[in-house]
Parts: structure tokens; C-alpha cells; sequence
């Protein structure tokens, strides 16, 4: 198998291990033919995407069984088509180049990502 390639053209960094995420639950925005949402845009989350994904009917802040709920500062992989949502709608959480699959340039240009840039302290 080959490794997992991110949207800089490097290997896929992970993204979160606490809280775990990912398609396979392995801390990675890695996907396969079976991820119809396409979890591959590592995003840092924001008290203001979190509202605007539950108004639009993905509630990802309240916890659940097996899902602790998310708030500021957490990163996830989101899907890619939530991501453009957000984008489109000024409210796109910032992403984490170096841990979002290169997969999501199929549907997003590598200068739009690099606007919403994670820059670590």
C-alpha cells in the first residue's frame, strides 16, 4: 500500500489522536472508496464553523456514544464538500495543510487552502 500523500505533496501528517479522528480512526485524514463523505480536510475547529455546521444539520459539538463532541481548537477530518460549504459561506475553519489529503485538490485549488492555512503558534 502505498503512503498517504497530503495537499503539499509530502507525506499525510496526522491530524488528531485526541480526539481520535479520521475515516479509519487512526488520527489520519486518510480515505478509501468506502468514505462517501470524503473525511479528508484536517481542519481546526472554531466556535463559529461548529454553529454553522449545526444550523446546516451536522451537530459535530454535542457529544454522542463513541463521539466526545468537539469545540475551539480541536482538529478534525472534515468533509471535504462541508469544508466548500463553509468556505463559500465565509465561515471555513482553518485547515492543516500538511494533514489533509491530496485527494481534496480534485475538488479544491491548492491557493484556496493555503488562504485558510493553520499556522501554529
Amino acid at each position: 500500500m502505498e503512503e498517504p500523500i497530503n495537499v503539499l505533496g509530502g507525506t499525510l501528517e496526522i491530524c488528531s489522536t485526541d480526539p481520535m479522528t479520521g475515516w479509519f480512526r487512526d488520527g489520519c485524514c486518510n480515505t478509501d472508496n468506502s468514505d462517501f463523505g470524503r473525511h479528508i480536510v484536517c481542519v481546526v475547529m472554531t466556535d463559529v464553523f461548529l454553529a454553522f455546521s449545526k444550523g446546516a444539520g451536522n451537530d459535530l459539538s454535542t457529544s454522542n456514544p463513541g463521539f466526545p463532541g468537539l469545540k475551539e481548537g480541536d482538529r478534525w477530518c472534515l468533509c471535504l464538500s462541508r469544508w466548500v460549504e463553509a468556505y463559500d459561506a465565509g465561515m471555513a475553519p482553518q485547515v492543516v495543510l500538511e494533514a489533509t489529503h491530496e485527494s481534496a485538490l480534485d475538488m479544491v485549488k491548492l491557493e484556496k487552502l493555503k488562504e485558510y492555512a493553520f499556522k501554529s503558534e
